[in-house]
């Protein structure tokens, strides 16, 4: 059997590492070098390393059991990309949002996105460059404007085993809400 998630959030917040650090098979990216084009767009004064973005979406793999496996789809951060969400959440059981807290203001589409698609739980996992700790994870609950219902996970998503805790704590979260009526279209 198998289930699918998706990595979502903003430009640079760690969706591609978190797939990346997870996946039991190399990650499929669509990882394009950063053009001065694109700066007009990206605002990269927070992240001046950051030479690649994805365009289109991010792919990986694991076995949770010998009867699960998940897929996991990483979205495109820049809104330029945004019309390629709706077919990369249809089917998902669950989503996570990931959050530089450096940079809140980037993840607010991603948090209207999941709080308009309701029939999609989602979590927020916190990305801890570095383990700072500027803002509580209240103050962020509070500034992102989540209700207590939403988990809000800190981790770094470039360690497997921190990475494994917040997709974890998504199915969690995914099978303990009530079963929602299924939409029809």
């Amino acid at each position: 059997m198998s289930t699918k998630i998706v990595i979502a959030g903003g430009f640079g917040a760690g969706k591609t590492t978190l797939v990346g650090s997870v996946s039991e098979i190399p990650p499929v990216t669509t990882e394009a070098v950063m053009t001065e084009a694109s700066i007009a767009h990206d605002d990269v004064s927070s992240t001046p390393d950051k030479v690649t973005t994805t365009v289109a979406m991010d792919f990986g793999r694991l076995t949770l059991d010998e009867e699960l496996i998940m897929y996991m789809f990483g979205t495109p951060g820049q809104a330029r990309f945004w019309f390629m969400w709706d077919d990369l959440v249809r089917g998902a059981v669950g989503a996570v949002v990931v959050v530089d807290a450096r940079r809140l203001a980037d993840c607010f589409d991603a948090i209207d996105y999941f709080e308009k698609n309701q029939n999609i739980p989602y979590i927020i996992a916190l990305n801890r460059f570095d383990g700072e700790r500027e803002y509580t994870v209240e103050q962020i609950r509070e500034a992102v404007e989540v209700g207590p219902d939403v988990p809000i996970i800190e981790f770094d998503a470039r360690d497997r085993l921190s990475s494994g805790s917040v997709l974890k704590q998504l199915l969690k979260y995914t099978l303990s809400r009530p079963e929602q009526p299924e939409l029809v279209g």
